[in-house]
């Protein structure tokens, strides 16, 4: 027996809303480099900051961005630097962009610009930029 029209109206806004939701799907591309090695950390958003770890770039940096999308007053994009230290990680870069960020229009680095941190014994110089793209399409 076919579905009543609005039975089948119904039923297709919902598997395209259900589509249109899956394609907004979004997550962070931050693209690195350190000692001459270059990588992506992506970043999906995440209800609570406190469970994001932080990874290993090289000796002597620690890399963490944070993705909040919801509740709206806290919705941002964090990027964090450690100096990875003998008492423990110690911070020396903090950047915070509003989500969702302004529009790149194909900036070369994205929304972010084309970032430099360094540490503050050695000198060592790490480089990033990020940008925000669909969910699970990050490139190097």
């Amino acid at each position: 027996m076919p579905l009543p029209k609005f039975a089948n109206r119904l039923l297709a806004g919902m598997l395209a809303g259900a589509t249109s939701a899956a394609a907004m799907a979004e997550q962070v591309a931050c693209h690195y480099t350190y000692g001459g090695e270059s990588r992506v950390l992506t970043a999906r958003p995440v209800a609570s900051p406190y469970a994001v770890p932080a990874i290993r770039v090289g000796s002597f940096f620690k890399f963490r961005v944070v993705f909040q999308t919801r509740p709206a007053d806290l919705a941002s994009i964090k990027v964090y630097a450690y100096a990875d230290r003998d008492g423990g990680p110690e911070p020396i870069h903090q950047a915070i962009y509003p989500y969702p960020p302004a529009a790149d229009h194909g900036a070369p680095y994205g929304f972010t610009g084309r970032q430099f941190v360094y540490e503050p014994e050695l000198g060592g110089e790490l480089e990033y930029w990020c940008r925000i793209e669909p969910d699970g399409e990050a490139a190097e």
